[in-house]
């Protein structure tokens, strides 16, 4: 059997860094692109459902719980890319993903804290009622 020697070329994608130009290129406008439909799914996907419910409370909770539900999606997804681009050796586009986790968190964060909020536990008036 002879060996043979792959060209130089032809390396895993992991095995060097990812040139800052393109790692660049793809960082900035997904971030942007994550950022945005973060902001754009509170704004219109929530924010005009609850518009739309004209004070329904049922639809409301409907409406917050499917936002609460693409958020998470949405984290999830930046979760993956982030580490795809740690595997792939593409530092900013790492560092983009994580900053849309931590954003996509703080909003998933606000949006169960609101949540909360508006649902008091029946029969529990007085916050110094012990109940």
């Amino acid at each position: 059997m002879t060996y043979v020697v792959p060209p130089p070329g032809r390396r895993r994608p992991w095995s060097r860094p990812t040139s800052p130009g393109v790692d660049l290129a793809l960082a900035i406008p997904l971030f942007l692109l994550g950022t945005a439909w973060l902001v754009l799914d509170w704004m219109l996907g929530l924010g005009l459902e609850v518009w739309a419910a004209q004070g329904r409370q049922d639809r409301i909770d409907a409406a917050a719980l499917a936002h609460i539900g693409r958020v998470r999606v949405t984290l999830f997804a930046a979760f993956a890319v982030a580490a795809l681009a740690a595997v792939f050796r593409a530092r900013w586009t790492a560092i983009a993903h994580l900053l849309v986790a931590l954003l996509a968190g703080g909003v998933l964060m606000a949006a169960q804290y609101q949540g909360e909020r508006s649902h008091t536990p029946p029969g529990c008036v007085r916050h110094a009622a012990n109940c």
